[in-house]
């Protein structure tokens, strides 16, 4: 059954005619019958063209933190227009927007940027730049933006092109990528210590970064092993390699002051984007003193017309003013993990193995194995087919996660606790559904539009 009513099917048809595939990103697309045209969102709720109201756990991938439309952020954007949008000089928003993400995730320097596939882009130049090497290494599973050097492995990958676990290949996930510049990128799995040590070891005179999600933003998320951070901080250490830990959707999200706050490491450049705008797009690249330097101008290029810019700015500063002000992060948490809890009684009640991961902010879940993956190649074996079934029977009765396990679940401030209560009404309702025809054995992976 199709999730387009007779309005939203229209206004996908018309967009089709000027848009390709009537998406401008493609991972909007959910096939010609679901993709939806979202008409407007309020707080932990969006509405379709049709008037159907979800329960919105995408938030936009993740940058909804403080709810849709949040009356505080808009009311500062829209004093931020009456002062201009963007000029060829620097404004007093964006010196106070650095010092109050250099105070609040303690980093030396910030630059903005204007999305996480910039920041992250940039974040590379820079460790290039640093170190006089042109290499790096991603993770399995990693997603870090739509530029060419990181479309290899992510989470769109088909595990039969990863190669072996002992010698991972690149799979390059799009068409038009230079063939080269697979030469720059080394792929490993995630929280696997000897295989990061011995790739260091024999290569660390080419490499110029190890880049990292610190927890899988894009593969259910996926929690670092213990002391596997720490492992690549060592490593980072002992060889001259910029440690560059992105945080486009753990920034602001699961702490104050980020991942390197929860998990108690400190990296040397650090990307942000998402969250810092509640839905505005604004980033940031931010690190230490001594390599953040490295942006001599005339010497190493890092700009864009629109960086720092009056919308992004204004909207990134009331952001921070409600996380400083209020108890956005112990609210959501609380609420997330009354969620996750509800979610795993459900499931274990109607027989489902399964497996949660992740913070009660940002988390996922694996289903037919109550084995807790712990990388990408062991997520690929959870059955997609069931995850999907479930999916949509949740948003045909208004819960809107992604229809794909792989994106994590989203909480925002405004998801309260009786929003909370009521998904997990809706969720045992669309388990029950999908459990009476559940046999146990997995389905093939899901292909993914890109």
């Amino acid at each position: 059954m199709s999730l387009q009513g007779d309005r939203t099917r229209a206004l996908y048809q018309k967009g089709k005619q000027y848009i390709p595939y009537g998406v401008n990103s493609n991972f909007r697309y959910w096939g010609d019958d679901d993709t939806l045209v979202i008409a407007r969102g309020e707080g932990a709720y969006i509405w379709d063209a049709d008037e159907n109201r979800y329960i919105d756990y995408r938030l936009g991938f993740g940058p909804i933190i403080l709810g849709h439309n949040h009356p505080y952020v808009t009311r500062r954007v829209q004093e931020g227009l009456q002062d201009g949008t963007v000029f060829a000089w620097m404004t007093p928003r964006e010196i106070e927007l650095a010092e109050r993400i250099a105070r609040m995730c303690s980093v030396d320097k910030v630059r903005l940027s204007n999305s996480g596939t910039e920041a992250t882009m940039h974040a590379l130049r820079i460790a290039r730049a640093y170190t006089g090497r042109e290499k790096f290494i991603k993770f399995e599973g990693h997603y870090h933006g739509m530029h060419d050097y990181v479309l290899f492995s992510t989470a769109s990958a088909q595990k039969g092109a990863l190669g072996s676990r002992r010698s991972p290949i690149p799979q390059q996930i799009s068409s038009g990528i230079p063939a080269h510049i697979r030469e720059y990128v080394f792929c490993l799995p995630f929280n696997d210590f000897e295989l990061l040590e011995r790739t260091v070891a024999a290569h660390w005179g080419e490499l110029a970064a190890i880049l990292f999600e610190p927890m899988m933003g894009n593969t259910a998320g996926i929690m670092p092993a213990p002391g596997f951070l720490q492992k690549i901080r060592e490593l980072c250490d002992q060889y001259g390699i910029v440690m560059v830990m992105d945080e486009v959707k753990t920034g602001f999200r699961i702490a104050k002051g980020g991942a390197q706050e929860y998990f108690g490491v400190r990296a040397d450049l650090v990307t942000y984007a998402k969250a810092l705008g509640n839905g505005f797009p604004i980033a940031a690249i931010a690190g230490k003193d001594e390599v953040m330097m490295t942006v001599h101008p005339g010497q190493v290029s890092l700009g864009g017309t629109f960086t720092g810019n009056g919308i992004g700015t204004a909207a990134a500063l009331a952001v921070l003013d409600v996380l400083d002000n209020e108890p956005v992060i112990e609210r959501t948490t609380a609420n997330g993990k009354r969620m996750m809890e509800g979610i795993g009684h459900i499931l274990t009640d109607a027989g489902i193995p399964h497996s949660l991961s992740g913070v009660p902010a940002m988390f996922g879940f694996a289903l037919g194995t109550d084995q807790p993956p712990v990388d990408f190649r062991a997520y690929l074996d959870s059955d997609h087919g069931l995850y999907e079934d479930l999916s949509y029977a949740l948003i045909r009765r208004g819960v809107m996660p992604d229809a794909d396990g792989r994106e994590p679940w989203f909480l925002s401030y405004s998801h309260s606790a009786a929003v909370i209560d009521e998904t997990l009404n809706i969720f045992e309702d669309a388990v029950r559904e999908v459990a009476r025809d559940y046999k146990g054995s997995p389905k093939p992976s899901i292909d993914v539009v890109e």
